[in-house]
């Protein structure tokens, strides 16, 4: 047992991590203060990982020989985690970040279900309401661990398409009942001489390999258009699972960040899906981000081509531009020749903002990460609901591997996949530039209209590569820069 000064610093870690849990997630609201809340975040996670070894004070005398080597075993696979962590968060590209948020959700429920199963296999859940929580945390973790594995296989390209079979939705449901049935099971089964149909050990492997299939077959379906709204919902996923579990080994710290990560991550995947005009259960049980169906109707006018150079200029002498940054921009790995474009612009007195889309890109918040690892000032960075009133009197709006995100048939195509979905109103601008590698459709497969539109010119390259030549033009101009 531990004495009372050993819970008395156990206790004391765990309300601290907590609060360094809490304090930096706050600071993590804004992109000015995120760096140092996620450093501060971490702090605490190194202060709840250390305090958890006090608890080996507490063994009883049976499990003290095998103490040396479980302690040695858990150093050596922090190292290894810690040291994989590290490699791969410096190597990582922007592009693959949403790869990576992916993984790690699922890592973080498969360690919720690794506690539950360690509670299950050891019967320590006292009592059907900690058996209860603790089935309850396993069948969530599971199921983030498996969707977070499919959604990553999904933004890395190993799975293309989404997977869709006639009568998907009524199989899944019956995987949900069947995984509840198990569950319901163990907690029956773990009464005092009740009859086994099947051993408890084997019961429990069933129950995993349910939640396990149920997390796969949820993910499968869903196309790529949806990918940031199913990332941040297995982020609530894996903090409810850790919260849930938390309260099973009755940790302060699990709880309260479990909890946290939870809501805040609930709360965000319902921002995402209002960004889309859609529900959440809109999101899972339909098929939206596959090839529409519908017959669109044609589309007048038609695609005109422009050299960087003459969008370059065009830009250098108009007073103001509004810039929609998309995934295009993160593949080309442009934002920092980008952003010496608006420098040069910024000299020449034009008025330059950037228009942010809750849903552009992979994952939420994506394009202000790019924007400031490019060192582009968070002043000039401005969300769709307080920017979208501003393309009418804008000059020029410059478009940058983006494509549902600014196609009017949100506006006007009761038919389209993505009508009622907010839109930046690039189209409403004087003059509109795209930058697109090529005619591609987007996530939603339909036709963009934006681009057929009187006032748009299509700059065909890699973002980068034009990027790069609009610089030297205006730089050709050799214009003074404004005092």
């Amino acid at each position: 047992m531990l004495t009372l000064i050993e819970q008395l610093g156990i206790g004391t870690a765990d309300l601290a991590a907590a609060f360094l849990f809490l304090y930096g997630l706050h600071r993590m609201s804004s992109p000015v203060t995120a760096p140092s809340g996620i450093f501060v975040a971490g702090i605490g996670m190194a202060v709840a990982v250390l305090a958890s070894f006090l608890y080996a004070f507490g063994v009883g005398t049976a499990a003290r020989s095998n103490l040396p080597v479980n302690i040695g075993l858990a150093v050596v696979a922090l190292g290894l985690g810690g040291g994989a962590a590290w490699w791969s968060g410096r190597q990582v590209a922007m592009t693959a970040m949403p790869q990576m948020v992916a993984i790690y959700n699922g890592m973080g429920g498969g360690a919720a279900g690794a506690i539950a199963a360690v509670e299950l296999f050891g019967i320590k859940a006292q009592g059907k309401t900690e058996l209860i929580v603790t089935l309850l945390g396993a069948l969530i973790g599971a199921v983030s661990l498996s969707g977070s594995l499919i959604a990553w296989a999904k933004l890395d390209g190993v799975i293309n398409k989404p997977f869709r079979v006639k009568g998907q939705q009524a199989f899944n449901a019956l995987v949900m009942l069947a995984t509840v049935a198990v569950g319901a099971y163990i907690v029956v089964a773990s009464a005092d001489k009740a009859v086994l149909v099947l051993a408890m050990p084997t019961t429990i492997y069933l129950f995993f390999g349910c939640a396990l299939a149920l997390g796969i077959l949820m993910t499968l379906p869903i196309g790529g258009a949806d990918m940031p709204v199913v990332i941040s919902i297995f982020n609530a996923f894996t903090g409810l699972a850790v919260g849930l579990e938390g309260y099973v080994l009755q940790n302060p710290a699990l709880m309260i960040a479990g909890m946290v990560v939870g809501a805040a991550g609930m709360l965000l995947t319902l921002l995402m899906a209002k960004a889309m005009n859609r529900s959440v259960s809109n999101v899972v049980f339909t098929n939206f981000g596959e090839v529409a169906k519908h017959k669109q109707g044609k589309i007048k006018g038609s695609l005109k081509p422009m050299q960087p150079g003459d969008a370059g200029i065009a830009m250098r002498y108009a007073a103001s531009v509004i810039i929609v940054p998309g995934y295009g921009l993160a593949v080309s790995q442009g934002q920092g020749k980008l952003f010496e474009f608006v420098k040069l612009l910024q000299a020449g007195g034009v008025l330059v903002k950037f228009a942010i889309h809750p849903v552009a890109g992979r994952m939420p918040g994506q394009m202000d990460v790019l924007l400031a690892e490019a060192g582009v000032p968070y002043d000039l960075i401005v969300q769709l609901e307080d920017i979208n009133d501003q393309f009418a009197s804008t000059d020029v709006a410059l478009v940058i591997g983006a494509n549902d995100v600014v196609n009017p048939a949100a506006r006007t195509d009761k038919s389209s996949a993505i009508y009622g979905m907010p839109i930046l109103n690039a189209d409403q601008a004087k003059k509109v530039f795209v930058i697109k590698r090529g005619e591609g459709k987007g996530y939603a497969g339909i036709v963009n209209a934006l681009f057929y539109a009187d006032n748009c010119d299509m700059v065909y390259g890699d973002a980068q590569t034009v990027l790069i030549k609009m610089i030297e033009a205006v730089r050709g101009l050799n214009l003074p820069a404004v005092a």
